[in-house]
């Protein structure tokens, strides 16, 4: 006879915000958890396999293997995470939903008498996720992209002198012109051709690694992302509709 559980869930989330967890579509689960660098004890898997029955479409952490969809609207996918909460007797974890701000959009808590690492984490998480509701997709009200950017007017003839005095190039190409990559702050670059004084695409990070909000030179915002040492800009095309543009580093 399968030993029986004393979980204890705690009913509800412990946090909610104006967003639910319901209104995405997509939830990105990594390979890996922090709390569970060592062990993973299998909640990946088990994280995933729970989000798909209840309708989310489950992605990795490699933006490279998104879809279009999901890569030109980052803001619209949920981050999960699993930490370990334990105490001496309880296996206890705590699930978090983050947005692309790393703001907490939810967060649950689960907890098993099981005393076994992987069975009793397995068990604390599917206490977690049983408040957890299906997906139901809903437009996520955001921030105009202008305002998220807060990109500073690059004045023309400071970008001029930096084209020009860079000591160290760095040049990207898309086959048909040739960029320069100038970086402004820890947090901002832009794209610029050697003789224009005004940007191609200003850059600017975001909280997922390698991910940055983009404003074109047609005065446009859209995202950019590094992919295997590429920049790769989703160009607008309108309807909603994006093109993946490639610049491939210039050995």
């Amino acid at each position: 006879m399968k030993k029986l559980s004393l979980a204890i869930l705690t009913a509800g989330f412990t946090m909610t915000f104006a967003q639910k967890v319901s209104d995405y579509k997509y939830i990105v689960v990594p390979n890996s958890f922090e709390s569970f660098k060592k062990q993973n004890y299998g909640l990946s898997n088990a994280l995933a396999k729970s989000l798909k029955a209840k309708q989310y479409i489950v992605i990795s952490d490699n933006r490279g293997e998104w879809s279009s969809e999901a890569n030109s609207n980052p803001c619209h996918i949920l981050n999960a995470d699993i930490k370990n909460d334990s105490s001496f007797l309880r296996n206890k974890i705590l699930v978090e939903f983050k947005d692309c701000n790393n703001n907490v959009i939810a967060s649950q808590k689960g907890s098993s008498s099981i005393k076994e690492f992987e069975e009793g984490f397995q068990d604390a998480l599917k206490q977690a996720l049983m408040s957890v509701p299906a997906a139901n997709p809903k437009e996520i009200k955001t921030e105009n992209l202008t305002q998220e950017l807060q990109t500073e007017s690059v004045n023309e003839a400071a970008v001029q002198k930096m084209v020009t005095t860079a000591e160290k190039t760095v040049k990207y190409s898309n086959g048909k012109i040739v960029l320069q990559k100038i970086q402004l702050e820890d947090n901002q670059f832009i794209l610029v051709e050697n003789n224009s004084s005004v940007p191609f695409a200003t850059f600017k990070a975001t909280t997922k690694k390698d991910s940055f909000k983009a404003k074109l030179r047609s005065g446009e915002n859209t995202f950019g992302y590094l992919e295997n040492g590429n920049v790769i800009i989703e160009i607008p095309k309108g309807n909603d509709e994006y093109s993946k543009e490639v610049f491939s580093l210039v050995k």
